[in-house]
């Protein structure tokens, strides 16, 4: 998906981002900046009490998913002076280049998810029955940027984070490496509980009447899906084909539920189950975490709780 980039730089920089002095710098506490929330929740679990007073920031915050995210100038400014920087590096981030091109910070360490995930990064794909969109562009492949979705990715990337921060603050490594460790252990647990419940499922596909960020999860555990759009994609507004195709694959496979995304008014979905000739259809949300705000999290929203969550789903969609 190509985004057009909003002239944010320059302004950042005009506002007084070069008056930043070495010297302030240096007494500065170490300050983190990253761009969704699965991002910020492992920093936070990995600092644990925060021995530093590391200062930690959530880019998006107020329920603008990476997608559609365009950085203002203080994002620009927060990003030129941090120590650390964490972002997906998919097509949605292609503003980061220019924002990391003007850094003040020149010892600032960067970690690109996708970077840090090398071979494990899926290249979007379009199934049976799914609108293809088009990028109109021919750069190269373009990377499904979902891959907090994938517990497995999870413990792989925040190893990454755990050892940028024991770089930037080598006082306190061992409690960092210790935190990461028991988090870890965490994903872990949860990684199993997954497969465990897709292992005893009696079915194993999933059907989305609605975009579809989840393809990192379904591939680790064996899921077969469907779905109207794939994960990135800005289309609302399904074709007739589209309908009939998942209605019709809704009664060949005998599924009871329809997926959507959080957020989502469910009328595609609703559409997609009204044509499908078979009791009993149900509506089921997956929270991808695409919308997850500063409220929430103020409210107790955390990573593995939603992770949690969505496996409750699952185990109902999967019946």
């Amino acid at each position: 998906m190509k985004k057009i980039l909003i002239p944010v730089i320059a302004a950042a920089f005009a506002a007084g981002v070069f008056g930043v002095s070495a010297c302030a710098q240096e007494d500065a506490p170490i300050s983190i900046v990253t761009t969704i929330f699965p991002e910020y929740d492992w920093v936070i679990n990995i600092l644990g009490d925060n021995p530093a007073g590391a200062e930690t920031t959530l880019l998006l915050d107020n329920g603008v998913d990476l997608h559609s995210y365009q950085p203002t100038a203080d994002d620009i400014l927060k990003i030129s002076t941090c120590d650390l920087f964490i972002y997906v590096g998919g097509e949605s981030d292609r503003w980061v280049e220019d924002a990391l091109g003007e850094a003040v910070n020149k010892d600032m360490k960067v970690i690109n998810l996708l970077e840090v995930l090398g071979d494990h990064a899926k290249e979007e794909e379009i199934v049976e029955g799914m609108e293809a969109e088009e990028h109109g562009h021919e750069e190269g492949p373009e990377y499904d940027e979902h891959v907090w979705l994938s517990l497995r990715n999870a413990s792989i990337l925040t190893k990454s984070i755990c050892q940028a921060l024991q770089e930037i603050d080598p006082d306190h490594a061992d409690q960092y490496a210790s935190n990461e460790e028991e988090y870890s252990a965490r994903i872990d647990e949860l990684d199993g509980e997954y497969q465990a419940v897709v292992d005893a499922a009696p079915v194993k596909t999933l059907l989305f009447g609605d975009r579809f960020p989840f393809r990192y999860m379904t591939d680790d555990y064996g899921i077969d899906y469907y779905a109207a759009f794939a994960g990135c994609s800005a289309e609302t507004e399904a074709s007739f084909e589209t309908v009939i195709f998942l209605s019709q694959k809704m009664e060949e496979l005998s599924l009871h539920s329809i997926m959507a995304i959080e957020g989502s008014d469910c009328r595609l979905a609703e559409t997609i189950a009204n044509n499908a000739k078979s009791d009993g259809l149900q509506i089921l949300i997956l929270d991808s975490m695409q919308g997850t705000t500063r409220k929430d999290i103020e409210n107790g929203a955390d990573y593995l709780s939603i992770m949690e969550k969505n496996l409750e789903v699952l185990k109902e969609a999967l019946k």
